[in-house]
């Protein structure tokens, strides 16, 4: 198995959050991605969004260092990058001149605020991307501040997955046409768009801008989480006809009842009880599992869904395609760990590798 993107070069300029998770995807369907480690980038050990790559740590302050990459980036299919806007450019490694030197080359930056506008310098971090879209109002109960959603809309949704659609896209246009292009993915824009039902809602008339008066928001009793006898929880999404009359079935009330008594009831038993209980009811009803719990359960066993790599259960590539299976992930490597073997791969010598590690260009 060697993946949909096997035969593809990417160079990833390693950063958090959305860049490494954007090089995840794309590693894990077959590109080989090499990602370039900078002096003092923040790491987790073994950290499931490294997985599958190669790693050279370079000091882009120094001018060897970058026509290391312009090298890399001169061979590659793609590229990507997750700093603020005129970073790159400082270091002469901007689209413009990668471009001129690589037309086909597909340049994916990923950021907050997006490569223009008001806010493009400013920082952020994925709940304030979130909060201006106007989505994070809608998260949480009623007459309480919002509950941010980790950070998985605007980092990883909005951003990461953002970006490798944007850069699958890109490259498809790149074969077809020989012409690269840049991609600016924008955590605003992309987390803004996974908002599209709301705002389709809204216009409808069928969305209130307030929180816990909406049918997904936990304004509807048969839309939510409710706590039960031993601490744990249980998720209802019980929305159709045939799935909320079998919902007030199992718990034994009439049809329609508020969320005060239907929590009231689910409160007597205890989580693995309700599960059981609904179990083949067609109610949309499942535990709310942990992230300990999750990998052990029988469905994800069963799929896969989960992997170890070095000690660490992490989840599996996704999707699954039929054709082209993504083949079993590899540990992340160590930073820098393979930069003498890609630096040779660019034709330097032992010599001037060793003479690049004296300078400190190569860590």
């Amino acid at each position: 198995m060697t993946g949909a993107l096997n035969g593809l070069t990417i160079v990833e300029m390693a950063g958090l959050g959305p860049g490494p998770f954007a090089g995840m995807m794309l590693a894990d369907h077959g590109a080989r991605v090499i990602r370039v480690e900078r002096p003092g980038n923040l790491s987790v050990p073994s950290d499931p969004l490294t997985r599958n790559r190669e790693s050279i740590a370079l000091d882009l302050r120094q001018p060897p260092a970058q026509d290391i990459v312009r090298r890399l980036a001169g061979t590659a299919d793609g590229l990507i990058e997750g700093y603020r806007p005129g970073v790159m450019e400082r270091f002469d490694l901007g689209p413009e001149p990668l471009l001129e030197a690589n037309p086909r080359l597909v340049y994916g930056r990923v950021t907050g605020w997006g490569q223009d506008g008001p806010l493009a310098q400013e920082a952020g971090h994925d709940i304030n991307y979130l909060a201006l879209t106007g989505l994070l109002s809608c998260i949480g109960e009623a007459d309480r501040p919002p509950v941010p959603p980790l950070n998985l809309v605007a980092d990883y949704a909005g951003g990461g997955l953002m970006l490798a659609f944007g850069m699958v896209a890109a490259l498809l246009h790149a074969q077809r046409t020989g012409e690269g292009q840049v991609i600016d993915a924008a955590m605003t824009d992309g987390a803004a768009l996974t908002g599209a039902l709301m705002f389709g809602l809204r216009a409808a008339g069928l969305w209130q801008d307030r929180r816990g008066a909406n049918l997904l928001d936990g304004g509807d009793p048969i839309y939510g989480c409710y706590r039960c006898a031993d601490g744990r929880e249980i998720s209802v999404g019980a929305i159709e006809p045939q799935f909320r009359a079998a919902f007030y079935d199992v718990l034994g009330l009439e049809m329609g009842a508020g969320r005060e008594a239907v929590a009231s009831v689910i409160a007597t038993r205890s989580r693995d009880d309700w599960t059981n209980a609904f179990a083949g009811r067609e109610a949309c009803v499942a535990p709310v599992l942990t992230l300990g719990e999750a990998p052990d359960h029988p469905h994800h066993c069963d799929r896969g869904t989960f992997v170890t790599l070095d000690g660490v259960v992490q989840p599996g590539p996704a999707p699954r395609l039929a054709r082209t299976p993504a083949p079993p992930p590899r540990p992340s490597r160590q930073g820098g760990e393979d930069g003498a073997a890609i630096l040779a791969g660019l034709g330097y010598s032992a010599e001037a590798v060793a003479g690049l590690r004296a300078q400190g260009v190569l860590r």
